[in-house]
């Protein structure tokens, strides 16, 4: 039933993320793939995270700018932009791009594993494929999202001064000073520290959803598919309980 698909799938999953507990940090660890992975899933998505930054922040501020002009607050842009983008836009609009990119490229690429039994005969000629295609992964998932989300940040933010001076006049230094002073630590921690969160569950869903694909070619795309769909419903349930967390904390 649904229902009881939905829980098995969930139950599955977890068991999957503790398995990576388990073998993760044991050695030997596969260091080299690891910086491999974090080259194809940082570097090459980049660009793409760069662009969607850069749009972000100038959308923000040409379509608040008048509003804000209306109430005589153009000056309180950039504190609201910074805001905007630093607690919330960026982090999740970075982790949907990551999720749409990397999630189902880790799907497809381990479902095409799994379907041409390459994993099968890893298993047969001694290799651990756990911890060389998925711990590898997950890792480099986890660790390159945070830097990705301070790369669109800071995009964004440039983005947003650019816009500013198209209708006006103000100095980087300027606008700088005006995004800092709106910050506080309860706005960048946070926001930063849920971006790892983001990281480790697109890794891990994209993984699960590959390594135990089936229905030869067809389960390829519906693994690459479900990844996408699963790991941007998750992105914004963690986003959702974070909030919760920090609101409790007194952070918000």
């Amino acid at each position: 039933m649904p229902d009881e698909s939905l829980l098995a799938e969930t139950g599955a999953m977890t068991s999957f993320a503790g398995r990576f507990f388990r073998e993760g940090f044991r050695p030997r660890y596969e260091v080299a793939e690891l910086l491999h992975q974090c080259y194809v899933v940082g570097y090459q998505s980049l660009p793409m995270v760069g662009i969607t930054g850069f749009i972000m922040g100038m959308v923000l501020t040409l379509q608040s700018r008048p509003t804000m002009a209306q109430f005589g607050a153009e000056s309180w842009i950039p504190v609201m932009v910074g805001l905007t983008i630093i607690r919330e836009m960026g982090p999740i609009i970075t982790a949907l791009i990551f999720a749409g990119k990397i999630g189902s490229s880790i799907g497809a690429e381990l479902g095409s594993m799994r379907v041409t039994e390459q994993i099968d005969a890893m298993e047969v000629s001694g290799t651990n494929p756990f911890k060389y295609l998925v711990v590898t992964r997950v890792l480099a998932t986890t660790l390159m999202l945070p830097v990705l989300t301070v790369l669109a940040d800071a995009i964004g933010l440039y983005a947003s001064y650019l816009g500013l001076n198209m209708r006006g006049t103000t100095t980087l230094a300027l606008f700088a000073n005006n995004v800092l002073s709106g910050l506080s630590f309860g706005d960048v921690l946070p926001a930063f520290i849920k971006t790892y969160f983001f990281g480790f569950a697109i890794g891990v869903i994209g993984c699960y959803k590959g390594y135990f694909s089936d229905k030869g070619t067809e389960g390829v795309g519906q693994a690459a598919n479900s990844a996408v769909v699963v790991a941007s419903l998750v992105i914004f349930l963690l986003d959702l309980l974070a909030v919760q967390i920090t609101g409790l904390m007194g952070l918000n």
